[in-house]
């Protein structure tokens, strides 16, 4: 939890302080916390597992904005412009989160300014984050997106192991074609291709990446 930027900021005390004024929930893999559109009013916190933020059009296509992971934030957004949800967060794995009302933290906030302060540059992060992603959309090939989000995966959720980095990412096929902004199919060709250059070798909601500097060469 200390990795999370709202306790990142905290002595001990008031971290225990914060934590113990939080409500633990677990969801399963599937278990959507709240939908876009919904009201917001809680920021969360997760504490073990991933969840995704999506978001679907009208036609009903889905694009995946983000994968978070333990001690990463989500729903502070409404602390600072309260309306309603941009996104549905969905558990994608066994997954413990933490809630707090945006009226207990703003409380809780009240004396602590630099605990708002911790908040608005990890939003500040989250927006140059996005504006990254849009930037790969146009100037990027699929391909080198992929080679993009394995390693930013990897990053978070990797672990390394006798023949590389395993990446226990929990994402289908489908969910890793949303996050990139492609087609399955194309995705898949692109993965299939890694492959067969002894990049990497896929698993069940995972990935080994077996050379990480041809996958970082090919990102760019």
């Amino acid at each position: 939890m200390r990795r999370s930027p709202l306790f990142a900021a905290l002595d001990d005390e008031a971290a225990r302080t914060l934590m113990g004024s939080m409500v633990r929930s677990r969801m399963e893999r599937g278990d959507v916390l709240f939908h876009e559109g919904d009201q917001g009013d809680k920021l969360y916190v997760i504490a073990e597992g991933k969840i995704k933020l999506g978001r679907t059009s009208a036609d009903g296509r889905e694009n995946l904005l983000a994968i978070l992971g333990p001690g990463e934030m989500f729903g502070e957004l409404s602390l600072f412009d309260p309306g309603p949800r941009t996104a549905t967060a969905t558990a994608i794995a066994e997954t413990q989160i933490l809630g707090l009302s945006n009226e207990q933290l703003q409380q809780f906030i009240s004396g602590r300014p630099h605990v708002a302060g911790t908040l608005l540059a990890a939003l500040a992060r989250r927006l140059r984050r996005t504006n990254e992603s849009i930037a790969d959309l146009v100037f990027t090939d699929v391909p080198g997106r992929v080679a993009k989000a394995l390693l930013d995966l990897s990053r978070r959720f990797g672990r390394p192991v006798d023949n590389g980095v395993m990446v226990a990412h929990d994402l289908t096929q489908e969910e890793l074609a949303q996050l990139v902004g492609a087609s399955r199919e194309t995705v898949n060709k692109a993965l299939a291709d890694f492959a067969s250059r002894g990049w990497l070798k896929l698993e069940a909601r995972a990935v080994l990446l077996q050379d990480v500097e041809r996958l970082q060469r090919r990102a760019r």
